[in-house]
């Protein structure tokens, strides 16, 4: 019996993974708590230092002909204006130039996908495009509009993320019929990888994520080196590896910010698999030459198949919501209101039943129950140590973000051992892999089929 239909990935994990965290401004501090509640969003990243947009010698300069569309001069400077503000670095003529042959070779890419999504009359209509961005600002309690704002006061065209949010979207559809019935995997496909898995039982697994390079023909692979060896200077020196993944890795990993889950090294590349086995946790590769480019790795933990003890922590929340973004230095008498009742939940609520009772009270849509939370993976680590430290059925003090103010009780917790993957993660890890192949496949039949003309000046 087939198990359902899996689902590609979607594009707004891109979006909120790799392009909005490093736009947004400071994150927000209070005199009574950091922003930690459960809530709450990645931490905001840090960008390079200021400096006012460099004036571009004439943006309609056309860069390349792709099968007769043009990427001008323009698109390119927006892109890697983009991808240096996400990954913090300066916004110099050095850098910029350093970013544009890579750069280039991406929007090729991209302006072929959008070809093969306009030949295969997919739509994607504007009112999908403005709702992930609404979604986008939502999720990262930006008011409407915020996000159009920042980007281009960094001197980033707004149609840069629309566009790159249209051909994600449409991307995703493409693989959706590529794949065809490859999206429904079978009980016996799911049963075969259980015995894989049973085999290796003991064996080290890895959590890794990736960033792929495509050398598209031998003489570009010195430039990709180059682009490569960018990004690791950048990764190291403290960029967000799942900013830079969506940003420019080519895999379809880049979806979720290039986490590959976890994997045995007889499922990587036999060449990355021997630099992962001998990598310690965090570390980043040097550039790793694979089939099609380079794979940029890092080894976010390691385990053994089959035997992963995790605490898990049951809790309940009561959430307040300002209703404007809160400005520490300036608070308003609602934002006050609210830090005081906060005050009160956290000196009157001693049971789950009571927090929940509570946040009835707040009248806050959101749910008390967050579900199990693995206390291993929460961030940031002052958050993952205050729940570590509180004991069960005492409230925490009041935590406070940009967006409201969050009161959290233990509830319970238990040592579980979470090694083994369910059916719908091993049926969604299948899937997820024909579509990283097809992906693959397509992107280099579509190039070898096309016209792509260099203009001067260009990459």
């Amino acid at each position: 019996m087939p198990m359902p239909s899996r689902r590609v990935p979607t594009v707004i994990s891109i979006a909120i993974w790799g392009l909005i965290p490093a736009l947004l401004a400071a994150a927000v501090g209070s005199a009574q708590a950091q922003p930690t509640h459960l809530a709450a969003r990645p931490a905001v990243f840090g960008r390079g230092p200021a400096s006012p947009p460099a004036a571009i010698p004439d943006a309609t300069a056309i860069v390349a002909v792709v099968n007769g569309d043009v990427i001008s001069r323009g698109d390119v400077d927006n892109r890697r204006r983009l991808f240096a503000i996400s990954t913090g670095m300066p916004v110099t003529p050095e850098i910029l130039n350093r970013l544009t042959p890579q750069v280039t070779r991406q929007l090729i890419d991209e302006r072929l996908r959008l070809q093969e999504v306009q030949k295969r009359k997919i739509v994607v209509a504007d009112e999908e495009i403005a709702h992930a961005i609404t979604e986008i600002e939502s999720r990262n309690n930006m008011p409407p509009g915020t996000l159009r704002h920042r980007l281009e006061a960094d001197g980033v065209g707004f149609r840069t993320l629309i566009d790159q949010l249209r051909v994600q979207i449409g991307w995703t559809r493409v693989l959706r019929e590529q794949l065809g019935n490859q999206v429904h995997v079978t009980d016996a496909e799911i049963a075969a990888r259980q015995e894989q898995i049973k085999a290796q039982l003991g064996q080290p697994e890895f959590r890794v994520g990736e960033i792929f390079i495509p050398v598209d023909e031998p003489s570009h692979e010195a430039e990709a080196r180059n682009f490569a060896d960018t990004v690791i200077q950048q990764l190291r020196a403290g960029a967000p590896f799942a900013v830079v993944a969506a940003q420019f890795s080519q895999s379809q990993t880049a979806l979720e910010g290039g986490d590959l889950g976890w994997v045995e090294s007889n499922q990587l590349d036999p060449e990355v698999a021997k630099v992962v086995t001998e990598m310690p946790v965090g570390a980043i590769s040097n550039p790793i030459r694979v089939a099609g480019g380079f794979s940029i790795v890092q080894l976010r933990a390691k385990r053994q198949v089959g035997n992963d003890l995790a605490t898990m922590v049951k809790l309940r929340e009561a959430f307040l919501p300002f209703s404007t973004p809160l400005n520490p230095s300036a608070p308003t008498d609602q934002q006050k209101q609210a830090l005081d009742r906060a005050r009160q939940i956290s000196a009157s609520v001693h049971s789950c039943e009571q927090m929940e009772a509570a946040n009835r009270a707040a009248g806050n849509a959101r749910p008390a129950d967050p579900g199990d939370i693995r206390l291993e993976n929460v961030s940031p680590p002052s958050f993952r140590a205050l729940l570590a430290s509180l004991p069960d059925g005492r409230a925490s003090p009041p935590l406070v973000a940009g967006d409201g103010i969050a009161v959290v009780i233990v509830c319970g917790r238990e040592q579980r051992n979470i090694g083994m993957p369910a059916k719908e993660q091993i049926a969604d890890q299948i899937v997820n892999e024909r579509a990283e192949l097809a992906s693959r496949q397509l992107q280099r039949d579509l190039r070898r089929r096309a016209t792509i003309e260099m203009r001067s000046g260009g990459a």
